[in-house]
Formats: C-alpha cells, structure tokens, sequence
C-alpha cells in the first residue's frame, strides 16, 4: 500500500514539475532571445564602426595627399565630409585640417573656430588638447592678453597632455606684452624642468638671453622663437589606433 502511495506522489510531483516547466519555458525564450539579439546588436555595431573607421581612414589619407598635391578644393571637400560623417577622432582631425587651412590662408576667425570645433569633436583629451592649443597659438599675434591666457591655463593643469606647451605659450605671451620679469622667471623654469623637451630648453635659454641683452631687437626674435614653439600637426609618434582612440605621445616635445 506504501508503494501505491509513493507512486502516485511521485506523478504528481513530477506533473507539478512539468507544468512548472512549461509556465516558465517562454520567460526562458524570452531572455535567450534577448541575449541573443543584444550579442548581434553588438556585433553589428562592432562592425558598423569598423567600417567606418576604415572608409574615415581612406578619405583622409586621400584629402592629405590631395592637399600635399596642391588641390585645395578636393582637400577641403574630403576633410569636410570626414567632419560630417566621420567617426569621433577623424572628424577631430579632418576639423583641425581645415582649420590649418584657413589659418595659412590668413583666415584666423575662421581658423579658431574650425580649432574649437575640433576641440569639442574630440573623443579624449590628447586630441582635444591638441585643438585647444592650436587655437590659442592662432591668437597668439592678435588676440587680447586675456583672452589667450583663458585659453591656456587650463591646458597648463597637471596630467593634461601638452602642459608643457601650454606653460612655454604662457611665456611667450608674457614676453609679447612686454612682461619680461614674469616671463624670464618663466624661461627659468623651462630651462631647468625635467619635463621640458630639448627644444623647449633651448628656447628658453634663447629667451632669456634676448631678455637680458635689452636689445630693441628683443621683440622681433622673440617672435620668431614663438612661431617655431607652434605645433603645426600632430606628433608623428601619435597614431590612430584600430578602435579610432590615440596612443600617446613618447615625450613632451611639441610637434615642429
């Protein structure tokens, strides 16, 4: 009689154990569909920006090559529809690009802007960074002592990527107003930081020579040793890497 009674309770246990089962069979299909959809979408998103990234590369390498060819209209097309469509860091780029243009061309408002869109484009701050310093450089002969200093200081932060350009900028605008005190003490501290590049030093050392010659010749060489201070492009040893981001640089040197 003991048996009959087991074996009925093990029939029901094992239709309460099916019903139970299939109660929860479409919350199962559910979640493995959802997995399912979220690891293609993925993927698919992964590729997507793959192949952007490789149709960004391509035009840009042909808008530089156009650009080096002397064809300033299909440059400026090429950068311009990378500025569009591109992804983050090449439209950084394609901006910076255009904004080099039109700084060459004597344009500098329109320089600027390119710069700061740039700057605002940009997907981390080495390539922000970078923008931000240009478009202060561009100011650098016309703009009011203010407002390039605002433009500066914050690059001259700790751990932000081109301090020490940004404290060198600092010293040459003091020496453009005819702040020679503050700017020698400047000059000082780039001579002898270990952070400073060669380039950096030697500057430095020139800058402060010319400020202690007194000579009336002081302002014109000083803006000459400025103008090779000013980044024109990106480090060669900063590259775009697979995934669009930017390896960093090996030194603090500014790009020449």
């Amino acid at each position: 009689m003991v048996d009959v009674f087991e074996e009925v309770e093990d029939q029901l246990r094992t239709e309460r154990y099916r019903n139970l089962a299939m109660r929860a069979l479409p919350w199962a299909i559910g979640v493995g569909a959802a997995v399912l959809i979220g690891a293609l979408g993925l993927w698919g998103w992964d590729s997507w920006q793959t192949s952007a990234r490789a149709k960004a590369s391509e035009s840009y390498s042909k808008a530089m090559e156009a650009g080096a060819e002397g064809d300033q209209v299909k440059a400026v097309s090429l950068f311009a529809e990378i500025a569009r469509t591109g992804p983050a860091a090449y439209k950084t780029l394609a901006l910076m690009q255009q904004g080099g243009m039109r700084l060459d061309a004597g344009q500098t408002a329109e320089a600027v802007k390119f710069f700061d869109d740039a700057a605002k484009a940009a997907p981390d701050p080495l390539l922000g960074d970078f923008a931000r310093l240009k478009s202060a450089f561009a100011l650098m002969d016309t703009a009011p002592y203010k407002d390039v200093e605002a433009r500066l200081i914050p690059l001259n932060e700790d751990k932000r990527p081109y301090r020490m350009e940004a404290k060198e900028a600092l010293a040459f605008l003091k020496l453009r107003e005819g702040r020679f005190k503050e700017a020698r003490t400047d000059f000082v501290v780039l001579s002898q930081i270990f952070d400073a590049s060669q380039g950096m030093r030697q500057r430095a050392k020139a800058a402060i020579s010319l400020i202690d010659s007194g000579s009336a010749g002081v302002m014109a060489e000083a803006v000459k040793l400025a103008n090779s201070a000013q980044p024109a492009q990106m480090p060669p040893s900063v590259m775009l890497q697979p995934n669009g981001a930017m390896s960093p640089p090996p030194s603090a040197e500014a790009p020449q």
